[in-house]
C-alpha cells in the first residue's frame, strides 16, 4: 500500500512539472511575439541599461544648493567621453543671438539691430559658460522679488540711471528693488491698484499679461501676488542687464523687441497688454505695432498705455518734447485704436486703457484683412515680417458670444477644457485625448517628485519645459512658488501654444537649433521631454545640450524623458559637462523603453575648476 501511494504522488509531481514547463514556454512565446511586434522594442536594451545603472537615484545626486559640485558620474562604458572646457570669463553673460558686436552690423531702422541674429554653426561656442566669481543661489521667492545678490549680476549702471525712479538700489552686497518704475516711482502696487479700478484683475478674469519694454519687470513682479502671470520682454540695450535682473528676481522675462518681426506668441494669447513709457513708436509705420498687439490680445482684452503722449498738455515740458510732436503722436494712436475698434474705457492722468471688442459683430466698421489661423504654426511665423494689417476674429453665432470662446476665471481656467480643444481647432486632439494627456502628466509629475523631493518646495522657481505640448507638465506642478516657460518647438507637427495660453499659462515659440532669448543662468530646472527624438538629424545634440548648460543655474536640475537609446547618447555627452547624472526607470517599470535621465549641474565659477576637476 505504501509503494502504490508513493507511485501516485510521483505521477502527480510529474504532471505538475509538465504543466509548469508548458506554461512557462507559452509565456515566453507570447512575450517574444510581443517584443517582435514593436510594442516591446528596445526592452532588451532597457534591461541592459537598467542593470548597468541600477536605475535608482544615486546617493551623491544632491538637489540641494551648497555651491560645490561633488560625486562621481555613472559608468559610461569604454567609449571616450569628450570633456568640455570652460569658456573665457568674458563670455559670462553671453547671449548668442543678441550679441552686441554682431547686432551693430545690422540696420537700426525699426530696431532690426536689436532683434535675434544668431551665430553660424562655425561661430558657435563649444565650451561651458562660467558663472561670475562669488555667484550664489538666488534668494527664495518672495524675497527674491526684492533682493538680488550683487555677485550674480554685478552691474550698477541702472542704480545711477534710474535712481530717482526707484528701479533698483545698491545696498552692500545686494541689489534692492523697491518696486518703482519710470511711470510709477511710488511703487508698482499703487500703480496696479489704479489699473485694477478699471480692469477686472482681482477676480481672475485677467490671468495672462504682456509687458512690452519691461525694464526690470517690477510690474510683472507685483502682479504675481494677484495671480496674474506676465510675459515681460525688453531688448538687450544700453539699460544693462534689465531682463537678467528680472529673471534673477524670479519673474518671467525674455530678451525681445517690437521691431520688424512678429512676436513669438500665438494670436489671442493675452488678457492684458501693457506699455509704461516703453518708448515704442505706437503711431509709426501705419500703426503696425498696435496691430501686432491686437493680434496677440484676446477678444475682450485690455491695452494699457501710460506715459508719453498721454495727457501731453500737462507734461510736455517735463518730457522735453514739443506740443506739436506729442499732439500728433496721440492723434495717430487714437486713430489706429479707432480702426481696430478698441473702446477707450478710461483716461486718467497719464494712463489710458482701451478694451478690444469681444467679436467682429460688435464692430462692423473694423476692417479685418488677415484670415484667422487657429494653428498658428510657428514654421510659418518664424522670422516673418510684421504686416500692417488687421487679424480677423473667429466667427461667432451671436453678438454676445466671445470670439474664440469665453475663458473661465483663473484658477478654474487651468482645469477647464480649453476653447481651442473644445472647438476642434487643434487637429488630432479631442476633449478625451486632452483629458488623457492631463492625467498622464499628473502621473509623470508624481514620479518626478519621488525622484526629486525638492520639486515643489520652492527650491526651483524659474522652470522651463523645452517641449511643452499641451502644457500639462506645467499644469501638474502649477504653484505660486514657481512658474514655467512653456516652449513649443517650431518644428513640432502643430502648434499647441494657443491651448497653453487658454489654460492660463505662458510660453513662447522657439527653435532649439538656436540659442534661447535669455541670459546665462536664468533657469533653476529644465524639463526636456522627447526633445532629442524630435530634433534627431535636425541639429547637433551637443549644441542643444550646451545651450541647456548656458541657461541653467549652477546646481540647477534637468529632467530628460526620452527613448533609452537617445538618452544613452545624451548621457555620454553630458558626462563631459560637469553635470552629475543618473538614469532612472520609467515609473511603469524597467521593461518600458522610455527612461528618465536626471542631472544636477555642478557649482563652479569663472577662473576656477569644480571640485571634481581638482580631484
Amino acid at each position: 500500500m505504501a509503494i502504490k501511494s508513493s507511485s501516485g504522488e510521483g505521477r502527480t509531481r510529474s504532471s505538475l512539472t509538465i504543466i509548469i514547463v508548458v506554461g512557462l514556454c507559452c509565456f515566453f512565446y507570447v512575450l517574444g511575439a510581443w517584443q517582435r511586434s514593436g510594442f516591446g522594442k528596445g526592452d532588451s536594451i532597457a534591461l541592459q541599461v537598467t542593470q548597468q545603472t541600477e536605475c535608482t537615484i544615486s546617493p551623491n545626486l544632491n538637489f540641494e544648493t551648497h555651491h560645490g559640485g561633488s560625486g562621481s558620474l555613472s559608468d559610461l562604458g569604454d567609449s571616450e567621453v569628450k570633456t568640455f572646457e570652460a569658456c573665457h570669463d568674458r563670455y559670462t553673460d553671453y547671449t548668442p543671438c543678441q550679441d552686441q558686436k554682431r547686432a551693430m552690423t545690422f540696420p537700426r531702422e525699426n530696431m532690426i539691430y536689436r532683434e535675434r541674429h544668431c551665430p553660424l554653426d562655425k561661430e558657435k561656442l563649444s565650451c561651458l559658460i562660467p558663472a561670475p566669481k562669488g555667484y550664489v543661489a538666488p534668494f527664495p521667492w518672495p524675497k527674491s522679488r526684492d533682493y538680488v545678490p550683487y555677485a550674480n549680476v554685478p552691474y550698477k549702471s541702472l542704480t545711477v540711471e534710474k535712481a530717482v525712479q526707484n528701479w533698483v538700489q545698491y545696498e552692500g552686497n545686494v541689489f534692492r528693488f523697491p518696486g518703482g518704475g519710470t511711470q510709477f516711482p511710488q511703487g508698482a502696487d499703487k500703480y496696479i491698484d489704479q489699473l485694477a479700478s478699471v480692469i477686472p484683475i482681482a477676480n481672475g478674469t485677467v490671468r495672462t499679461a504682456l509687458d512690452t519694454g519691461c525694464g526690470v519687470a517690477s510690474w510683472g513682479a507685483y502682479l504675481l501676488k494677484r495671480n496674474v502671470l506676465a510675459m515681460s520682454f525688453a531688448p538687450r540695450d544700453s539699460h544693462e542687464a534689465q531682463v537678467q535682473f528680472a529673471l534673477e528676481r524670479g519673474v518671467p522675462a525674455v530678451i525681445g523687441v517690437l521691431g520688424s518681426i512678429k512676436l513669438p506668441y500665438p494670436s489671442r494669447a493675452f488678457d492684458m497688454a501693457h506699455c509704461s513709457r516703453c518708448l515704442i513708436p505706437w503711431g509709426a509705420n501705419d500703426g503696425i505695432y498696435m496691430k501686432e498687439v491686437d493680434r496677440v490680445l484676446r477678444p475682450g482684452g485690455y491695452w494699457v498705455l501710460s506715459g508719453p503722449p498721454i495727457n501731453w498738455k500737462s507734461n510736455y515740458q517735463a518730457w522735453q518734447r514739443t506740443k506739436e510732436d506729442l499732439s500728433e503722436e496721440q492723434r495717430k494712436i487714437e486713430e489706429i485704436a479707432k480702426l481696430l475698434c478698441w473702446e477707450k474705457v478710461s483716461e486718467k492722468g497719464e494712463i489710458t486703457i482701451w478694451r478690444k471688442r469681444i467679436n467682429a459683430e460688435s464692430c462692423p466698421g473694423r476692417q479685418d484683412e488677415t484670415p484667422i489661423n487657429h494653428l498658428t504654426h510657428f514654421g510659418d511665423l518664424r522670422y516673418k515680417k510684421m504686416e500692417s494689417c488687421v487679424n480677423q476674429y473667429p466667427e461667432v453665432s451671436s453678438a454676445e458670444e466671445v470670439a474664440g470662446g469665453e475663458l473661465k476665471p483663473f484658477p478654474q481656467r487651468l482645469k477647464a477644457i480649453p476653447p481651442r480643444i473644445a472647438s476642434g481647432s487643434v487637429p488630432d486632439f479631442s476633449v478625451k485625448s486632452y483629458q488623457e494627456d492631463v492625467k498622464l502628466w499628473q502621473k509623470h509629475v508624481k514620479a518626478y517628485k519621488k525622484i526629486n523631493k525638492l520639486l515643489d518646495t520652492g527650491r526651483y522657481r524659474n522652470i522651463m519645459d523645452m517641449n511643452a505640448g499641451l502644457g500639462s507638465f506645467a499644469g501638474a506642478i502649477e504653484s505660486p512658488k514657481l512658474w514655467v516657460m512653456n516652449v513649443v518647438p517650431t518644428i513640432a507637427e502643430m502648434s499647441t501654444l494657443g491651448v497653453i495660453y487658454d489654460r492660463g499659462l505662458i510660453g513662447i515659440y522657439h527653435d532649439w537649433c538656436e540659442a534661447f532669448s535669455t541670459y546665462p543662468r536664468t533657469y533653476d530646472l529644465i524639463h526636456a521631454n522627447g526633445v532629442f527624438s524630435l530634433y534627431r538629424n535636425k541639429c547637433k545634440m551637443e549644441d542643444i545640450l550646451l545651450e541647456m548648460d548656458r541657461i541653467l543655474r549652477p546646481e540647477g536640475a534637468v529632467i530628460f524623458r526620452d527613448d533609452v537609446d537617445v538618452l544613452i547618447k545624451v548621457k555620454k555627452i553630458v558626462g563631459g559637462m560637469r553635470w552629475n547624472i543618473k538614469l532612472v526607470d520609467h515609473e511603469d517599470g524597467p521593461l518600458v523603453p522610455e527612461k528618465i535621465l536626471v542631472a544636477v549641474k555642478q557649482y563652479w565659477v569663472g577662473g576656477n575648476k569644480s571640485k571634481k576637476d581638482k580631484q
